[in-house]
């Protein structure tokens, strides 16, 4: 009860704020000059609990000037509209559909929003700088354009594409020169705008016309060209801004500090004045997603909050790492601050009070509100924006740290495509700096039914699978062991017959890119695709310099250390048993790929030397020739690699104390409990086209033995990976539009759930099986949907299930016919006969008919 008078007071302050239109400006700062800030929105309940987040954040951050809600709707949309009172708001007819060209495009009304914003509104007229933010935003702090640096014909605008403006890349080839006459003036930036009201003025039908034209231009929606994974001109918007910025002669001011995606780690001495939760983000077990939220109509239920993420004391107990640490206290604080926003908002609707509880009680604690008061710009977010708001030309020399570039090497198919969905997913999460390319190896029968094209940016190659010389084909062999834990098997050549040797493509892969594509790298990271990011790999930090790569141990390349390093290397001293995670200057590439694709042919050609006690493969299959024209390839230019075990881990493995590893390979099985994962043996299951298809969930970690630190520890990292996987696929196929899975039918969702099953007995036969027979599993081939053994196995038990349910029934008839037959009897001696058998005999129709309902 000690809380209600603060309770409100507070819904106190909301009601007047709605009621009076007092957003804030009587909180704002007194300014020398006038603001005004904007956001965009469409009439949905996605866009709603948005708004109430932003608008709570702008009244805490003391945001000085007004703001106004741009809010496109149809008239349909209108009619069943229940969020006129969340913000300040203008009416911006909904250019979602065009009304020319009739595509489908509802990017568009933020451009179109703000130019009937200019036109119409009387506020429009007297402001002197304007701030464009985005719905999906938390407030921290006032944001000053002129604090900013921000000028006359200089905006100050953030950096887009999460660190490193990889998204934009047409403003660096053709896209510029075709849709604007000063690509050079191409700006990489968006999120957050900041600009005086007659560059807004002078640029916003720009805008407008700009994102029409490069929406239009559907024969440069490749991700070659605009970045966009998905090639749909989903991001036309974006260029559209970019492009009309650079036709008027702005150049902005960029800068990498004001902007934060909860979840990464900020610069040292910076303090962030904007959240964007445009991504996924975890604390601990806990996680968030907007899209997990699209049809949430969260603001109109009464009581309702998103999930309580972990409290401040818990945060401070769960990562040692002070930056990793304060980034966890900002993921809080964001959807902390979006809570609270519903809290207040709900109150304001007429919801009652809500039922005391902790976490409501730390709501509107003091401990809250401290964490919570407004931040100011600091000295080093100052000074870091001065570094970056050079002309272009020598922007890119000025920056702190090289630029990076990511690539992997997969084939067409979908085991591969599931595989490129999970990295992509970690990839855009880990805070990687730069780009990534998925350099794509396909025959030309296999590109033409293949339909994963937009899971990542690519680059095309020609498959070298067979040969094109020496037409070579890999013998059959069904597994090979594994070469960390030769207790384990992992998926190696298959049981096809006349199969190829595909682990050519990687290094004839990396020489096809490096020389057909544009690269402004200086460094680059070759991953693997079985592979989930966990955070940034980068040269400075793991020390690689020109002539001197870093990668991770591959202890297993035995053949360093004997006559196979002395066939194939003059300098076999120079040989390291390295792979997995490459971290190379461009310049070392470019001299090392093709040997690596020569050492790989001469390797693989040297039949006689495929013994195990010179190779290390058990199979003597030549296997792993790849991994040793690496190795060979590296020590012919006499490369020395810095060997770095802190890198990567492979699920399944006991983690070194205090180690935070950047990456799980996932190249081999690995079990908790009665749980376990295998990538091979979803080699032939299409998770990327079968709508919610995923990996069988792993345990909770609440459920976990607590009492051996180092089993618990590498349990929780197994179940990391496999929960990273499942939330890929599931943002995968929310990305297609899949049908809400609580409206399939009641056959398909049986018919799902029994597949499930089938796949968990399958597991469990499997198990038994690895545990007492003692020879290796063919696990290359099999698929966790059940094979005949598992389905033999669930079809008996289904049998035995339905016969012990006939013999259930049979019985009871059996008891019931007595009954009747002994009532029969006696009631011939009655005068009452006929009624009561007709009575009884009514009863026991309406039984039966009850059973067969």
């Amino acid at each position: 009860m000690a809380n209600l008078p603060v309770f409100g007071v507070v819904v106190a302050a909301l009601v007047l704020g709605l009621s009076t239109g007092g957003w804030g400006v009587g909180a704002g700062q007194e300014a020398p000059w006038r603001i005004h800030t904007l956001f965009s929105v469409e009439c949905q309940n996605y866009f709603d609990w948005q708004t109430v987040g932003l608008m709570n954040s702008y009244k805490k951050a003391r945001q000085p000037g007004p703001i106004t809600r741009l809010l496109s709707c149809t008239d349909e949309e209108k009619k069943n509209y229940r969020g006129m009172n969340l913000a300040p708001t203008l009416e911006v007819p909904s250019m979602s559909r065009h009304p020319k060209t009739g595509d489908w495009y509802p990017a568009i009304n933020k451009p179109a929003g703000v130019v009937h914003w200019l036109k119409h509104s009387k506020e429009a007229e007297n402001v002197d700088w304007v701030v464009i933010l985005d719905a999906d935003m938390i407030i921290r702090g006032p944001i000053v354009p002129w604090e900013l640096g921000a000028e006359k014909g200089r905006p100050v605008a953030a950096l887009y594409g999460i660190l490193s403006g990889r998204y934009l890349v047409g403003c660096d080839n053709m896209l510029a020169q075709l849709h604007t006459k000063h690509p050079e003036l191409c700006d990489k930036v968006g999120g957050l705008l900041a600009m005086h009201i007659d560059d807004l003025r002078a640029l916003a039908p720009l805008w407008l016309s700009k994102t029409e034209e490069v929406r239009e231009d559907r024969a440069h929606w490749a991700t070659n060209f605009t970045g966009d994974i998905y090639g749909k001109g989903w991001i036309s918007e974006m260029y559209g801004y970019s492009f009309g910025a650079a036709e008027v002669g702005l150049r902005h001011k960029i800068n990498d500090n004001l902007m934060l995606y909860p979840g990464y780690i900020p610069r040292d001495g910076i303090e962030p004045i904007l959240l964007h939760y445009g991504l996924p983000f975890t604390v601990g077990n806990w996680s968030f997603s907007k899209l997990d939220h699209h049809e949430d109509g969260i603001v109109y239920d009464c009581g309702r909050l998103f999930p309580e993420p972990p409290y401040p004391r818990e945060v401070k107990l769960m990562e040692a790492d002070p930056a990793k640490r304060r980034a966890l206290f900002l993921s809080i604080e964001c959807i902390n601050t979006l809570n609270e926003g519903l809290l207040l908002q709900q109150a304001a609707n007429g919801c009652s009070k809500p039922k005391w509880s902790k976490y409501l009680s730390f709501l509107k604690s003091k401990t809250f509100a401290e964490l919570t008061r407004p931040k100011f710009l600091s000295p080093g977010s100052i000074q870091a924006e001065e570094a970056v708001t050079q002309q272009k030309l020598s922007d890119e020399s000025r920056r702190p740290y090289p630029k990076i570039h990511t690539i992997f090497s997969t084939e067409c198919t979908t085991y591969f495509d599931w595989q490129t969905v999970g990295l992509i997913h970690s990839f855009n999460q880990s805070g990687q700096p730069g780009n990534i390319t998925r350099l794509l190896s396909c025959t030309d029968e296999d590109l033409k039914l293949y339909s994963g094209h937009d899971l990542a940016p690519t680059h095309y190659v020609p498959s070298m699978s067979q040969h094109p010389l020496t037409g070579d084909w890999e013998s059959q062999s069904p597994w090979i062991q594994s070469p960390v834990d030769p207790g384990m098997f992992l998926d190696g050549p298959s049981q096809h017959t006349d199969l190829m040797y595909p682990a050519i493509n990687k290094p004839a892969a990396v020489l096809h890119w490096l020389n057909h594509a544009e690269i402004d790298a200086e460094y680059i990271v070759i991953l693997d695709a079985d592979m989930i990011l966990r955070g940034p790999i980068t040269p400075w930090e793991f020390k690689a310099e020109r002539g001197r790569p870093v990668s991770t141990p591959y202890g297993y390349l035995i053949g360093c250390d004997n006559e196979l390093a002395q066939l194939h290397t003059r300098h076999p001293e120079a040989c390291d048993k390295v792979g997995g995670v490459i971290i190379m200057h461009i310049d070392d590439l470019r001299k090392f790929a093709l040997l690596w694709l020569h050492k790989t042919e001469e390797v693989r050609a040297d039949k006689a030397h495929y013994a195990r006690n010179i190779t290390g493969d058990i199979y003597e299959s030549g296997w792993i020739s790849e991994m040793y024209g690496y190795s060979f390839g590296a020590a012919e230019l006499n490369l020395r690699h810095g060997i770095n075990s802190e890198i990567l881990i492979y699920p399944g493995y006991i983690p070194e104390p205090s180690v935070k590893y950047r990456v799980f390979h996932y190249g081999l099985e690995f079990v908790v409990g009665n749980w376990s994962f295998d990538k091979a043996k979803w080699r032939d299951t299409d998770l990327i086209n079968k709508c919610w298809a995923k990996f069988p969930d792993p345990p909770d970690p609440s459920t976990l033995n607590t009492s051996n630190d180092d089993i618990l520890q590498r349990d929780l990292l197994s179940i990391e990976c496999a929960k990273k996987l499942n939330e890929a696929l599931y943002l995968h196929h929310k990305r297609r539009n899949c049908p809400d899975p609580n409206s399939l039918s009641t056959s398909t969702w049986d018919a799902a759930k029994e597949a499930t099953m089938s796949r968990k007995f399958g597991r469990i036969e499997e198990t038994y099986v690895a545990k007492n027979d003692h020879r290796p599993m063919n696990i290359s081939k099999q698929s966790s949907v059940p094979g005949v053994t598992t389905e033999k196995t669930f079809s008996s038990f289904r049998f035995w299930l339905i016969g012990l349910w006939a013999f259930s029934v049979l019985g009871f008839l059996a008891v019931m016919l007595v009954l009747f037959l002994g009532r029969r009897g006696r009631g011939r001696k009655t005068k009452n006969y006929k009624s009561k058998r007709r009575s009884y005999a009514g009863m026991l129709d309406m039984n039966g008919h009850d059973r067969d309902i």
